[in-house]
């Protein structure tokens, strides 16, 4: 059962935060295909372990300053934005790409690996 609360969208601002990031991986063109698609996905569930795991990205500590006050967010019972996620491929050896909201899934996992994040995929294409 998950604990932490979610809002039923990601912030507007995640969204122009996902371009910056996505922008230093691919051409523009291709950046603002998966920005639009992102805003027309539904919001899904994944286990906070699954997402760190796909995306290969090392944990960030508690004490990191964004994890931090996500954390505080998660005690409180405040809601955390859901994640922006492309998939990457398996067969092609692709990581997952937390677009946006690596802190809130660091914070998710340190809360409790089985948590759920909600998170918004798409693929590259």
């Amino acid at each position: 059962m998950s604990t932490t609360i979610w809002t039923v969208e990601p912030e507007d601002h995640d969204y122009p935060a996902a371009a910056s990031y996505l922008s230093l991986l691919a051409p523009q063109e291709s950046v603002e295909r998966v920005i639009e698609a992102l805003k027309k996905a539904e919001v899904v569930g994944f286990k906070a372990k699954d997402v760190i795991r796909a995306a290969r990205l090392p944990m960030l500590e508690a004490e990191n300053p964004h994890v931090e006050r996500d954390l505080k967010k998660i005690k409180e019972g405040k809601a955390l934005s859901p994640i922006l996620l492309v998939r990457g491929s398996g067969e092609r050896g692709i990581h997952l790409v937390i677009a946006d909201g690596y802190h809130r899934a660091c914070a998710v996992y340190r809360n409790s690996e089985d948590e759920e994040i909600k998170a918004k995929i798409v693929d590259w294409s």
